[in-house]
């Protein structure tokens, strides 16, 4: 449960992505099925799950840094 915890924001970026992947397939694809990604609604789906859970940890990093940074400032004007 504690790493669900950690992880929500990636959990929640992964959801999106596939979400969008899906969307992406659906309204946008690849009609002639030539296309290695677009062609099959859960290669796209996967990718967009995927490029979402990168997101969210390159947020999550972000935020962390900050949180952090902002910790450090706090202490030092103690």
């Amino acid at each position: 449960m504690e790493a669900l915890k950690k992880k929500r924001l990636q959990i929640i970026f992964l959801v999106l992505g596939a979400i969008g992947g899906f969307l992406y397939w659906r309204f946008v694809g690849c009609t002639s099925g030539t296309c290695a990604i677009k062609s099959v609604w859960y290669w796209s789906t996967l990718w967009g799950a995927a490029v979402g859970y990168l997101a969210g940890d390159f947020l999550n990093d972000l935020l962390l840094k900050v949180k952090k940074k902002k910790e450090t400032n706090n202490d030092r004007e103690v």
